[in-house]
């Protein structure tokens, strides 16, 4: 099973911009009046190697970018319908093409979020639980919608080089039809083989995907309601959040998490096996604000030192803890401390002999007592004004080669 990185972007463009992807449902706006604001969408300022430089420098590995939201507009050259960037509005361009050309010539793997659910489509019928103001005619064929997203994705798929995968979304709209998921599946996986299929529809993965979604929550924790029918697969695992409040460009939104708090986030997802896949929503000029340029650098700074206990690692053998997470790799594990301020820490028993611990700043030494009810760490004094204080417990054996062993 092919696998993605476990720091990621979403760039959510949308062109209702200044507005959130919502606004048709929330604001109650028809199909006409909606039809009026890609006039007024022309993102100049966009600039796919300025984007996809911020991403690397925040040590970012894939980016996923919008390619039509639930208000059914393409965000990209097609063929398929009108209601598309290139033919709306004044800027003319396909974004996402110079965005897949970028990616490919800086080495970063290109994810398209492609909604399901469509508000426009006069074929998107019956009607699901949103979108019931827009005043689409009461009939249509639902075939003939599907004919239609499978005909957008296959001009993704085939125009823009190789791909990383779908990320869908909407299915949770009209959980009661049939999506024919496995025709779209094979489709998808037919033209790009590599291509990693998601779906953010809230259940356990359906046959054909190959990694497990889980919006704003931590696998399995299930703190938002969406996530309450969710169980943890042996998939990959993707989980993410936004850097603000919102997920598309909102002026009035200024509740920026701060770079501790999006670190620590990280952190712990990586200790529950899960990537973290980080919204950035773009101003309608094109440009990423500079508070989201700002905490993206020093997220890149961060890892750019403490990144092997993130990157290539499996959740440690110690599961989540008020004090915080561990990572491992190899016979390394990573013990994360987000939230302690004593000199000492006991662990549960840790299988195998821990040879050496130190802190992974410095190289402090960390004393260590094993014993058969636990493992306790002797602490050097922590900096709690950092994200993260990582010790490194060095294994000279694991459990698995005392077992192979005999010993």
């Amino acid at each position: 099973m092919a696998s993605v990185a476990p720091c990621a972007l979403a760039q959510s463009a949308t062109s209702e911009s200044p507005q959130q992807q919502w606004v048709m449902n929330e604001h109650k706006m028809t199909v006409p009046e909606y039809e009026t604001l890609p006039a007024q969408f022309n993102p100049t300022e966009f600039n796919a190697a300025e984007w996809v430089s911020i991403a690397k420098a925040a040590g970012v590995k894939y980016i996923t970018i919008t390619s039509k939201h639930h208000d059914g507009f393409a965000m990209f050259r097609t063929k398929q319908t009108d209601w598309n960037i290139v033919d709306r509005t004044p800027y003319k361009k396909d974004p996402l093409a110079q965005l897949a050309e970028e990616c490919h010539r800086q080495g970063i793997k290109l994810f398209f979020y492609h909604s399901q659910l469509d508000w426009h489509h006069p074929d998107y019928f019956p009607l699901g639980k949103t979108g019931l103001t827009a005043g689409r005619p009461a009939s249509g064929t639902w075939s003939r919608y599907l004919d239609f997203m499978d005909a957008q994705l296959t001009e993704l798929l085939t125009n823009n080089g190789p791909i990383g995968g779908i990320w869908f979304d909407g299915w949770w709209d009209k959980p009661d039809a049939d999506w024919r998921l496995d025709r779209t599946y094979r489709l998808i996986h037919r033209l790009q083989p590599q291509a990693l299929i998601g779906n953010n529809h809230h259940q356990p993965p359906f046959p054909g995907e190959d990694f497990q979604i889980f919006e704003r929550d931590l696998p399995g924790q299930k703190t938002a309601t969406w996530n309450w029918n969710s169980t943890v697969s042996n998939l990959p695992l993707e989980t993410n959040d936004t850097i603000n409040a919102s997920w598309g460009y909102t002026r009035a939104d200024h509740k920026w998490k701060t770079t501790n708090e999006l670190v620590r986030y990280l952190v712990r997802a990586a200790g529950m096996n899960a990537n973290l896949l980080l919204n950035v929503g773009p101003m309608p000029s094109g440009k990423i604000q500079p508070e989201a340029v700002e905490r993206l650098k020093q997220m890149g700074e961060w890892l750019s030192v403490f990144g092997d206990s993130i990157y290539g690692t499996r959740g440690g053998p110690i599961t989540i803890r008020s004090w915080g997470v561990t990572t491992q790799k190899d016979k390394r594990i990573f013990v994360h401390i987000l939230d302690w301020q004593d000199q000492a820490l006991a662990l549960p028993k840790v299988e195998g002999h821990i040879q050496r611990a130190y802190m992974m700043d410095g190289n402090r030494a960390v004393q260590v007592s094993q014993a058969d009810f636990g493992t306790l760490l002797r602490l050097p004094k922590l900096d709690v004004t950092r994200p993260d204080n990582i010790v490194v417990l060095e294994l000279s054996r694991t459990a698995s080669d005392t077992h192979a062993s005999g010993k």
